[in-house]
């Protein structure tokens, strides 16, 4: 057994396959209809095709999601409302402490503003990589009240970018624990790989998980093979260097379909 199980799910009316790790994450699916075996993960391969071998019939094909068509983003012509690339970083951070700004004397600084004051810097870093063919959309909602807080989609592929706030702070990486100088650990690292995993699913393409930590005096990983991407907030404009996975065509239209609200509905 490579330990991989196969999952039916009913997506837009069709019946997809996922494969998934014993932790749920999703490494491929296979759509009957189209007889196509969909991989995010390609050193899997050999385990994905053993363990959809039971329910594969006829002829397939496998390879990486392919991405959308001309005729799936005619229908993206977005209202308004629907439409996420107007967010500022730290959108939905934004709205929430416009509506309830908290009293306004406390002995202890409002997390919010420390956390906003991470997404925007991170956000607007993010930002600047435009020039170099990459987009970025901030605040992207899930269901159940979750979001993204920066969608990274360029030539080196799309990342799911976490800000978290930790100036003056030494931080401790240990699979799926961070750690923020004396705090108790937290398992943020499960979060932003599920986070990614769900974007990967409405997207129908691979997200990489990313970290990104505004001005940690330190950063120690003790975690070998660690498969979310640690950044400090100077290292962002090193991603405008990363290239060769997708082409300017295919960041247009993924940026197209990631914008468009309505895409993030149904992610689980």
């Amino acid at each position: 057994m490579n330990g991989l199980r196969v999952i039916p799910t009913w997506r837009h009316g069709q019946e997809r396959l996922y494969v998934c790790l014993k932790d749920g994450r999703n490494v491929a699916w296979y759509d009957r209809e189209a007889a196509r075996i969909n991989l995010l993960s390609a050193d899997r391969e050999e385990d994905v095709l053993e363990a959809l071998g039971p329910f594969v019939t006829g002829p397939v094909t496998v390879g990486p999601p392919p991405v959308p068509t001309p005729a799936e983003l005619a229908r993206l012509a977005l209202h308004p409302d629907d439409d996420l690339a107007p967010n500022r970083p730290g959108e939905a951070l934004l709205v929430a402490l416009d509506r309830d700004p908290g009293p306004s004397h406390r002995l202890r600084a409002d997390p919010r503003r420390r956390a906003l004051t991470a997404e925007q810097t991170v956000g607007e870093a993010l930002d600047r990589l435009d020039g170099a063919g990459w987009h970025t959309l901030h605040s992207v909602p899930l269901p159940g009240g979750d979001r993204i807080h920066h969608l990274l989609i360029g030539p080196g592929g799309l990342f799911a970018v976490h800000a978290m706030y930790a100036r003056k702070q030494k931080v401790t990486v240990a699979d799926p624990m961070i750690s923020l100088g004396r705090r108790e650990p937290t398992p943020l690292l499960r979060h932003i790989r599920t986070n990614a995993d769900r974007a990967s699913y409405a997207l129908t393409a691979e997200v990489h998980p990313a970290l990104a930590l505004l001005a940690p005096t330190d950063v120690t990983v003790t975690a070998p093979h660690l498969e979310v991407r640690i950044l400090k907030d100077t290292d962002l404009p090193g991603l405008a260097r990363l290239g060769g996975v997708l082409k300017p065509a295919d960041v247009e239209a993924l940026h197209a379909m990631a914008r468009d609200r309505r895409t993030w509905s149904t992610t689980g």
